[in-house]
């Protein structure tokens, strides 16, 4: 008699399409209700300098996950996970000049390489979502819209920069309901930063994101805007490590763990 084979869940199935080329697009909305990572992959030599950039800043840089160096695996967010074909599409990152945005990173791995993974503010949109409050960008099949601020993080060693933020437009009336739901959520980046006029924190045009896609913002509708886990991105332009790896702007690894595990109460 076959054995009956099991359906494979959601996040597994997602990262097996991300690792067979099939998916190479933002993943907002893939594997409902499953945590997604951002990615920042370094040499041994600027990791410790890294980790403590993000326990200086852990609005934007809320770390899941440290691999040990040369390992592909993250066994604490999910069986089988290799971090060199799990994400969309990549970062190649040399002396902090942007050269390449591959689908894999197979050919570049090097036995010194620790990877990060730090919590992504899609985790607590499905929480949004479950208390009848609007996302844009998914309404719309869009990447979410991401800016450099004039807010400066806390550095440590090369490492600094200014924070980087996502937006979602809300009416008045959701606002504290939204604060109320991502407050549960600090380990992927929790309560807004900043909510209203964005000029305050150094943004021009919301029609001109730094990253991602421009969302519309309706009548009466306030820009909410909270830390983004792209902020190691713009550290690693100050920096200049002569080596790094990171996701592309919205193109997350897809864990195991399930949102709500996340929840703080």
């Amino acid at each position: 008699m076959n054995a009956v084979l099991e359906p494979l869940p959601p996040a597994a199935r997602a990262r097996l399409a991300i690792r067979a080329g099939e998916w190479t697009g933002h993943t907002s909305g893939l594997a409902e209700g499953h945590v997604q990572g951002n990615v920042v992959i370094l040499p041994a030599a600027q990791a410790d300098h890294f980790l403590r950039y993000c326990q200086r800043n852990p609005k934007p840089c809320p770390v899941l996950a440290v691999s040990e160096p040369g390992h592909a695996s993250l066994p604490t967010l999910g069986a089988g996970i290799d971090i060199r074909t799990d994400v969309p599409r990549y970062r190649v990152w040399r002396h902090g000049e942007l050269v390449s945005e591959p689908t894999e990173i197979r050919e570049l791995w090097r036995d010194d390489l620790v990877t990060f993974i730090i919590g992504c503010s899609f985790s607590f949109e499905q929480a949004l979502l479950d208390a009848g409050l609007p996302v844009r960008h998914i309404e719309q099949g869009r990447n979410v819209p991401m800016y450099r601020t004039n807010i400066a993080t806390v550095p440590a060693g090369p490492f600094n920069g200014p924070l980087v933020v996502t937006m979602r437009p809300m009416l008045a009336g959701a606002v504290i309901r939204a604060i109320q739901v991502t407050s549960r959520f600090p380990d992927v980046h929790g309560a807004p930063v900043h909510i209203g006029d964005p000029s305050l924190i150094g943004i021009a045009d919301l029609a001109r994101p730094d990253y991602g896609d421009a969302v519309d913002v309706g009548p009466g509708e306030l820009p909410v805007f909270w830390a983004c886990g792209v902020t190691p991105q713009a550290a690693i332009t100050q920096a200049r490590p002569e080596f790094c790896i990171t996701h592309a702007p919205g193109a997350m690894l897809i864990t195991d763990l399930l949102n709500h595990e996340l929840a703080s109460f």
